[in-house]
């Protein structure tokens, strides 16, 4: 069983239209103690680091998260801000991110882009898998991923990269630490491949 964490800050209709369709089991998840009904995570995200922050903490879910995630190791998938908390911090806002995997959020650097409007990153890039990983099984590179954002999570270590993509630098779109996922980019709005990564989160 799937949890999508609705907190206010994505697409979670998306994504559970995504396992209706592929005939996973997924629940919509609002409460601290629903957690421990599901076997893996998913946090969407669309919108503003601080704000999502604040929802978790005064909701509960960061501390219920934290036992799941890391005491018991359920996998978890962070989506576009959803991936940028895990991180330590950010530069959009003055938040503690959840600090699953060390890093900083950063903004994109507006004088290497040469493409209008130069951000928010907007579209559909590639993203180069940077290890072999059964989170890009069956994914076409040349199709990419679509993505919104002006902020990009660069993890403190090359370990914990997954997958990168261009946009005026290389930046990290992918991240990993074992049980812990992250994507930059927005599978729910990447037809084929999104559907294929989903599932692949769904069999891990």
């Amino acid at each position: 069983m799937i949890g999508i964490l609705d907190y206010g800050a994505g697409n979670v209709q998306a994504i559970a239209n995504i396992y209706n369709r592929t005939n996973f089991q997924y629940k919509i998840i609002q409460d601290p103690e629903q957690l421990k009904n599901v076997d893996k995570l998913i946090l969407p995200g669309v919108g503003d680091f601080d704000e999502t922050i604040k929802v978790l903490d005064s909701s509960g879910l960061r501390n219920a998260l934290n036992e799941e995630v890391l005491d018991k190791k359920k996998p978890v998938l962070g989506i576009c801000v959803g991936m940028q908390i895990l991180s330590n911090d950010s530069e959009e806002g003055t938040q503690k991110g959840l600090g699953w995997i060390n890093g900083n959020v950063k903004k994109f650097d507006i004088l290497k882009i040469k493409d209008k409007p130069f951000i928010p990153h907007m579209g559909w890039n590639n993203v180069v898998p940077q290890i072999k990983h059964d989170l890009f099984n069956k994914i076409d590179i040349e199709l990419g991923f679509y993505f919104v954002h002006s902020y990009f999570f660069q993890p403190l270590s090359s370990n914990n990269i997954l997958g990168t993509t261009f946009y005026g630098e290389e930046f990290t779109s992918a991240v990993f630490n074992d049980n812990i996922f992250g994507v930059q980019f927005h599978p729910e709005k990447s037809h084929s491949n999104g559907i294929q990564l989903l599932s692949n989160f769904a069999s891990i």
